[in-house]
Formats: structure tokens, sequence, C-alpha cells
């Protein structure tokens, strides 16, 4: 595995170096060599120089997975740009905070969805440049508009850039899920990418003769450092899809030689609802990387698929934060704690809890370094999640006298579907919009497919009256498609403490009554 020095670009010309012409990445029917990736990274590097980016500028990329994708990471990387991944999804309000609060100068972004750009042009405060990708072009009123391909891949020059650029300088910054307020732009370093991706290969014990397989999107760092990044440090290639298709995955998996892949969310489920075929072991596959997994389909899946499975708890601020390999793997636990960690479970109090006592799960680093540096520009947020020197992570658990951390569930008000984590509080903001509503609720409530859906509860004002429909009629076009609610439910108060916050939990509860609307069943349809 690479041991030289730890920052994307040194490690990318390290490889087109030694193997130019050896495949790096193959994204659907194209292959790109390493010297390839390198020189179109070296590509992107200059242009955005020339627009007068420098390193620690901020730039965001709005793009689905793509080779076009992998040259504009690379290429900000190599100049210390540093990169704001945008969910594909996201529109209206979230998008115009988070270009806003990241100070975005610039946006690399798909054609496809530059009419959102339009939508909130005149909301964003420190946006100048888009750099558009795909066919379809157009310009954008009062800014600097440019193609991807006319101007970079075509024009921009190959040199070689010359950045001192080091393994502590910030690499991007990833947005996550609010939760009980706005998102919070996460600011991670070469180091802790590289960190998280060379655990990844220890635990899975990648090497030259491995091919992973990814389907989720670059805008995660599920597919950047534990896919990606990894095969770079293992010294092996990567097959790169945008969508995932339970039916062909196999398939797929077959006529690639994949020998590993990753998982989240609903996917070992979706993939266990598959028809059995006498062929479901005839593949290259060994091991998958991922998690959670249903207790009840662990056995199931390996017995099926012939794929051993290991699993990690992780955070966007931490990376991985325990590992549960295949080969030591302890049911329903999310694993030990990662070499390079110390976790701890704290009572209310912040003292430790005994064996087997719930609390919250804290974590603090060994190494300096490997995990984020702050919230960009939220120094007092920063300042919360540090309590008596431990980063406090907001999710409950408990940790057996083996050491072995088992998660509970999460003490910050987030919903998790299918891969995907949804802030309670940014599916309230658009809702709470809407003209006939006075309040709402937005809680997980489980799926049938492992995880949770969104679920909200109104207040109407009075004298209005608001269908479910409508609600979703207005939300589409300003919240991202995952987000949108599936169970909608009208009540005329909410239960509160004494404080008057909305008790949650006693929603959760309630859970799907015969009053509440499932959009599913009525066949409304969502679009993306």
């Amino acid at each position: 595995m690479y041991s030289g020095v730890e920052t994307f670009g040194k490690v990318v010309e390290h490889r087109a170096a030694a193997k130019p012409y050896t495949r790096f990445v193959r994204f659907e029917n194209t292959d790109v060599t390493y010297n390839q990736f390198n020189c179109n990274g070296n590509k992107v590097a200059n242009y955005i120089t020339e627009l007068g980016l420098t390193k620690g500028s901020t730039c965001a990329v709005m793009l689905p997975n793509s080779p076009e994708f992998l040259y504009t990471w690379l290429g900000l990387a190599k100049v210390g740009v540093i990169e704001v991944p945008i969910n594909v999804a996201f529109r209206g309000h979230l998008l115009t905070y988070i270009l806003n609060k990241a100070e975005c100068q610039a946006i690399v972004i798909s054609s496809q969805w530059v009419d959102r750009l339009l939508d909130i042009l005149g909301d964003l405060t420190h946006l100048r440049h888009v750099i558009v990708v795909g066919d379809d072009y157009k310009a954008i009123p009062g800014l600097l508009t440019t193609h991807f391909f006319e101007y970079i891949l075509d024009t921009a020059s190959d040199a070689p850039v010359n950045v001192e650029i080091k393994p502590t300088d910030p690499s991007l910054i990833l947005f996550t899920s609010g939760t009980t307020g706005p998102s919070k732009g996460v600011v991670l370093t070469h180091r802790s990418n590289f960190k998280n991706a060379s655990n990844c290969c220890d635990v899975m014990k990648y090497g030259p003769n491995d091919r992973l397989f990814t389907v989720f999107p670059l805008f995660h760092a599920n597919a950047r450092y534990t896919t990606v990044l990894s095969a770079l440090l293992a010294d092996c290639d990567v097959v790169l899809h945008d969508k995932f298709s339970a039916s062909r995955f196999w398939d797929i998996c077959r006529e690639e030689k994949i020998t590993a892949f990753n998982f989240m969310g609903s996917v070992i489920t979706i993939l266990m609802k598959q028809p059995e075929r006498s062929n479901d072991k005839d593949h290259l596959v060994r091991k998958a990387f991922g998690g959670p997994t249903p207790l009840d389909l662990y056995d199931d899946f390996q017995h099926r698929f012939g794929v051993q499975i290991s699993e990690i708890y992780g955070l966007t601020e931490l990376g991985t934060v325990t590992n549960n390999p295949a080969e030591s793997f302890r049911k329903g636990s999310c694993g030990k704690a990662a070499s390079f960690y110390e976790v701890e479970i704290h009572d209310e109090e912040d003292n430790p809890c005994l064996p087997g006592v719930a609390g919250e799960i804290v974590v603090r680093p060994k190494d300096p370094g490997i995990m984020f540096t702050e919230y960009y520009g939220m120094p007092e947020a920063t300042l919360k999640t540090w309590q008596n020197l431990w980063f406090h992570t907001g999710d409950r658990g408990r940790m057996d006298e083996d050491g072995y951390i088992y998660f509970m569930d999460r003490k910050k008000d987030a919903i998790r579907r299918r891969g995907e984590n949804i802030s309670s509080f940014e599916v309230e903001v658009v809702i709470n919009e809407h003209p006939k509503v006075l309040d709402s609720a937005a809680v997980g409530v489980p799926s049938e497919l492992g995880e949770e859906e969104v679920m909200v509860v109104i207040i109407v004002k009075e004298g209005e009256e608001l269908t479910p429909g409508e609600l979703l009629d207005y939300c589409q076009p300003r919240m991202a498609y995952f987000a949108l609610p599936r169970f909608v439910r009208f009540v005329k108060e909410f239960p509160r403490t004494p404080s008057q916050r909305v008790q949650k939990y006693k929603l959760r509860e309630e859970g799907i009554t015969p009053d509440t609307w499932d959009r599913e069943l009525v066949g409304y349809k969502v679009h993306r």
C-alpha cells in the first residue's frame, strides 16, 4: 500500500509516473488511466487558477458520478482550493444556504441542474463563476459561465501545477444533515481523508488484485474515501456507476470481475429481495464493506451470495470510528474502536458509563489531524461538540466488557432513509413556509426496507384547508426528492415539553396512525 505524502495530488502523480497507461477507473463504458486522470486533473487546476481562485478559496461541485467529477476533485486538491461537494438532489433554500455558508466563489455543475441556480440567483452572495458540464449549456446572467469540455478538457494546459499542499491543509467541506439547526460544513484535511481510506484498506485487506465497485455518489464520503481513495492506496482499480440496479447488480459484478463492494442503507435488504438464482454465488466478490446489515439477514446474505460482510460505524466529522471485520464479527455490534481513536460511553454528566450501560458515544483521536478541524464559519458549534476534551457524537450506545460498541439510536434529530441522512430541521423549514401551515414536525418512522421513512405531522392555520397532495406539490421543487415526506398526518396540536419544545419521541411512538396519509398507497409521483 502507498505510504508516501498524504495528499491526493501527490498519490495520483506517483501512480501516473509508475503506471501511466494502467486503468484506474472504469465509469460505465469509459476507462480512465492514471495518466489521463493526472493530466485532466492538471487541466482543472490550471483553469481554476486562471479564474483567480487560490489556495483556501472554496468551489462547489454539483455533479453526478462521472470522470468529470473525478477530474474536478483532483484538480481542486492540486491547487488547495477547498471543494464543497453538494448533493445533486438539493435545491432552493438548502442549496442557497450551502453556497453562501461555504462562501463558494465558483461551482462546477451539471447542465441538468443549472436551472436550480437560476431560481436562487438573487440570493447568492459569493458566487462569481459557473463551470457547466454537459451539452445543454446556457449562460447565467451576471456570472462568468464557461463550458467544462471547451474551456478545460479541450483548451486548458495539462502542465503540472506548483502549489505546496500539506497533509494538514483543508481538502473539502462536507455538509452534515442539520439536526436541531442548520447544516454544518465539516472541514476535512487530506490527512483525515487518507486515514479513513487506509483504515478501509486494512479492514478489507485490499491489494493490487482487487477491483472495487460502488454505486454511491462522489458527493458522499463513502464512495470517495472507502472506494476511490482506498483503491488508489491499495494500487487496485475501481468500477464506478451512477445508479444502483438491484436486478443487474450481480451481473455487473460478474462482467467487471468485481472482488469487493461498499454498501449502506437498504442495499443488503434490496439484494436479498431479488429472486434467487442458481448462479447467486457465481462471481468473484469476496467481501462487502459498510453497514448496518439487518441482523436477520446477516447470515442468509453471506450464505446465499458467498460474500463476507465487514461493518463500521462512523460520522462525517470523524470518518470511521469503529471496525467490525468479518473475521471477528460480533452480531449486533458496530465493532471495536479503530486503532487511532479512543471511544467511551458517557452519561448525562459526561462521566464514563459502566459496561452495558447506555449513554452517549464520545470519541477523541490518538493522532493529530485525523478528524475534522472545524465547522466552517461556525466556531460556537465547533466548540459545543467538544466537552471535557471529548467529541460528542450525539449518538447513544453501550459498550460490553470486551470493548465492542452497540449503536442504539441518535440523540440528534435526524432521519436515516436509504443511506441518506435527512435533516428534520431542513424539512420543517420548507414546510413551515407554506402559507397554510402553522407548524410542522418531521420524524422518522420504520421502513419495510430497513432504516426509516420521512413522516410529517402538520398543524394547519385556523380557517385553512390543506391536502397532503397539495403540500407535497409545494415541497417537490423546494427540497431533495429523498427528503420528500412519504407520510403526512394532520393534528390540532403537538405534545410539548414545559418549555414548549415538540416531544418528537411521542410522535415517533404514535407512528403511522389510521388517519396518516401514505403517498405510496395513493400512487403520488415523486420527481427526481
